[in-house]
């Protein structure tokens, strides 16, 4: 038995899904409530063993993992990549490198009415929202984007997701842009989504596989604020 596990760590949630050979994916998820701190550290790989328990498996049954890469939070995409790079190194296991925003796009495609326009979007704080859309041509590369110019990267027909698309309705639903309610899980990143495209992934080297951070990060930019001085 050769089973997928795949996890992503770049929001507030830890989100781990296992694919097993012709089956549905098991899914194990600790989601913060608001105002409480990401528990990535305490649960990627307590997640990780209730999954394999779940399966009736072991590490040894792993041929794969895939990480999710971001965009997202620096501090969780750091535990995750750092996490998948000692699993795969240490047993010898093949890695594939997952978009954050295209397993939240795919997992709303999957969910509820047809939808197959999605602009997958996340808070990036700074007053920013990571963002690529996915629809019927190749999705662009993952942008950091000022709140206004979410409206012009979608329309009638689109439908956005994830946090930012929840913080940033006000921009995005004049536009045409549907945003479902706030406790829609369409919202979340789905583990059946990151195992199904850490499946169908190409693995890479270990050694490559990094965060996608799409911008500096914060103590990069408060660095080079004060190199540059007042």
């Amino acid at each position: 038995m050769s089973l997928v596990l795949a996890f992503d760590t770049a929001t507030s949630a830890t989100v781990v899904g296992l694919l097993q050979p012709g089956g549905a994916a098991i899914e194990r998820r600790d989601d913060p409530v608001a105002g409480e701190r990401p528990r990535h550290a305490q649960m990627l790989l307590a997640l990780c063993e209730d999954a394999l328990r779940a399966a009736g498996a072991t590490w040894a049954d792993v041929g794969r993992i895939g990480a999710g890469v971001g965009p997202g939070s620096f501090t969780g995409l750091r535990i995750g990549v750092a996490t998948a790079r000692a699993l795969a190194q240490a047993r010898s296991i093949e890695v594939v490198a997952v978009s954050t925003l295209e397993a939240l796009a795919r997992g709303a495609m999957s969910a509820g009415p047809a939808t197959h326009d999605v602009l997958a979007v996340l808070d990036a704080r700074r007053g920013e929202a990571f963002v690529a859309a996915f629809g019927d041509h190749p999705p662009p590369a993952a942008a950091a984007v000022q709140p206004p110019a979410l409206a012009g990267l979608g329309g009638a027909g689109w439908v956005a997701v994830g946090d930012g698309a929840v913080r940033y309705r006000g921009e995005l639903e004049p536009a045409g842009i549907e945003v479902p309610p706030d406790a829609d899980p369409r919202h979340r990143v789905s583990a059946a989504a990151l195992a199904g495209l850490a499946a169908a992934g190409t693995p890479i080297p270990v050694a490559t596989l990094v965060p996608d951070y799409v911008r500096l990060p914060d103590a990069q930019v408060q660095h080079r604020r004060v190199a540059a001085g007042p």
